[in-house]
């Protein structure tokens, strides 16, 4: 079966000049559905997938006897997850396979309802329930899920934090009705019996072996086992951090020769004064970095790590919640700049409220951009960081909040230039007026900003349409300024065609030629 890339690639030029109306905003509602009707596959996709439909419109894809054109409207970003949400009872699986699977990884937008979650999980093979699919989950639902009513949420909740889950649940679990959600909750506890999990690590690297070695509760056979004959080079790493090792090997392992291994050993937090001492003094300065991380660090502990060479340890250790606000400030640490400030899921355990105000009113830049990643944030602390004097805090807070204001928004996309920054041009405070000045900046993402404007001047417009940039020219090739001689060029062009006929200033009687000339004919006036 192609995938849409195939699809795309073997598409014509007036197969995307089509697929160019499917998209445009001045496209007529009997076009689009016409467009439905009768275009080739790649026109439906596009339609189907990469906009905002009227309502109409939806209706007739959910009615469409092509199930890989229902496909595409199932994975719409778009769209909004209700309307998603009637393919729920969609005959076929590929259908419910993509509505599983939803519009992918780096979605982030609206979850899809609640009882339509539950519905899949309750009759949804099992295959197509993984990969993107939790992330259509409500944070509600998700922190609800081990004592939901419905036992098959529940069952899936036993595999989300089963070990950070309260005593009384975890009971409850491993006592509950239903025999799927027992069965699994002891699975789970049975990670926690030595016996049982020497008896099935796996004898060779992979990731069952890897699982185990960190997490599950160890033997004192398999401690050593890895000591004496590891299975692969990263085995006694991997034991490291497991919180089940026994205090002797804790303190042979703070004196390994691998820098590696020192360093898992250096974040546990059951280490005694001996081994912290130890691990202060190491050479290797990333180790001393994870040491500095440690909450039970005495005061002259900090104190020598504060003054260490090395500038990460100095930053590390400088983050420490011991520390003063007075204190913080002697040390000196310097806060990296170029990022990466990327965008991160809300967490399912609520922060403090009490913790983020601290952070936020913090000196340290880095603890102020902890309090940017919260979602929930404060008006008048969002309105602080809005203007905070460190670039990663008003980015992280630009990426993160859902009110992060225009002017944050903006500045943010023109200073960062690392991973994630287009994702900034998807938050809804966006702004559009003002940005026909950038129209000769040098960086083609910048230029491409002006576009957005919808003041930008003809012959600017026009002018952009033959940028260097590929980006940028397909940006004005939909600006509704451009020059009807050009526009008309354009849409017999092989790059810019389907940008082209996205164009809101094409009248309607020329969308219906075009729509006409294409499939035959296009119903209404």
């Amino acid at each position: 079966m192609p995938t849409p890339d195939d699809i795309w690639q073997d598409a014509d030029l007036p197969t995307r000049r089509l697929a160019g109306l499917a998209l445009n905003p001045a496209t007529p509602q009997d076009v689009l559905l016409h467009l439905l009707a009768e275009a080739p596959l790649a026109v439906r996709m596009v339609l189907c997938r990469d906009r905002v439909l009227p309502s109409a419109v939806v209706d007739a894809v959910i009615a469409h006897p092509d199930h890989r054109t229902r496909s595409f409207f199932a994975r719409n970003p778009h769209a909004d997850p209700a309307q998603r949400a009637r393919l729920l009872h969609d005959p076929h699986w590929f259908v419910q396979a993509h509505l599983a699977q939803g519009p992918g990884l780096d979605y982030d937008g609206p979850p899809l309802p609640d009882d339509a979650i539950v519905h899949m999980l309750n009759s949804y093979e099992q295959e197509h329930l993984g990969g993107s699919f939790f992330r259509q989950f409500s944070v509600g639902l998700r922190r609800s899920m081990h004592t939901h009513p419905d036992p098959k949420v529940r069952a899936w909740g036993v595999g989300w934090e089963w070990t950070w889950l309260p005593a009384e649940t975890r009971a409850a679990l491993l006592t509950d009705p239903d025999d799927e959600v027992r069965s699994r909750a002891q699975r789970h506890l049975l990670g926690e019996d030595p016996v049982w999990v020497e008896s099935v690590l796996p004898d060779r690297p992979c990731h069952g072996r890897t699982d185990i070695l960190m997490h599950r509760a160890l033997s004192r056979a398999v401690v050593d086992g890895v000591l004496s004959a590891p299975a692969g080079p990263q085995d006694r790493s991997m034991i490291a951090g497991n919180p089940t090792l026994p205090p002797d090997v804790v303190r042979l392992l703070a004196a390994d020769p691998d820098p590696e291994v020192r360093a898992e050993i250096a974040g546990r937090t059951d280490l005694g004064p001996a081994e912290r001492r130890t691990l202060a003094a190491d050479p290797v300065p990333d180790v001393r970095r994870a040491l500095a991380r440690h909450p039970e660090l005495g005061l002259a502990e900090r104190q020598a790590l504060a003054a260490d060479p090395d500038p990460g340890v100095r930053l590390a250790v400088s983050v420490h919640p011991a520390w003063s606000e007075e204190e913080r400030a002697g040390i000196d640490y310097a806060v990296p700049l170029d990022g990466p400030f990327l965008f991160r899921p809300e967490p399912l355990t609520p922060p403090d409220p009490e913790a983020v105000r601290r952070d936020a009113l913090s000196g340290h830049p880095m603890l102020r951009r902890n309090a940017a990643r919260v979602h929930t944030l404060p008006a008048d602390l969002v309105a602080r960081l809005a203007v905070d004097d460190d670039p990663g805090v008003r980015v992280l807070l630009a990426q993160t909040h859902p009110d992060a204001p225009a002017a944050l928004l903006l500045r943010s996309f023109l200073e960062y230039t690392g991973h994630e920054r287009d994702r900034l041009l998807t938050r809804p405070h966006f702004p559009t007026d003002g940005l026909a000045g950038y129209a000769d900046d040098e960086d083609p993402a910048v230029r491409a900003l002006a576009a957005r404007d919808p003041e930008v001047p003809p012959a600017a417009v026009e002018r952009l349409t033959r940028d260097p940039d590929p980006a940028v020219r397909a940006a004005f090739a939909r600006h509704p300024n451009l020059v009807p001689s050009r526009l008309a060029e354009l849409l017999d062009d092989e790059e810019l065609v389907h940008h082209a006929a996205a164009n809101p200033a094409l009248p309607a009687p020329a969308i219906r030629a075009l729509a006409s000339a294409c499939t035959g004919s296009a119903d209404g006036e």
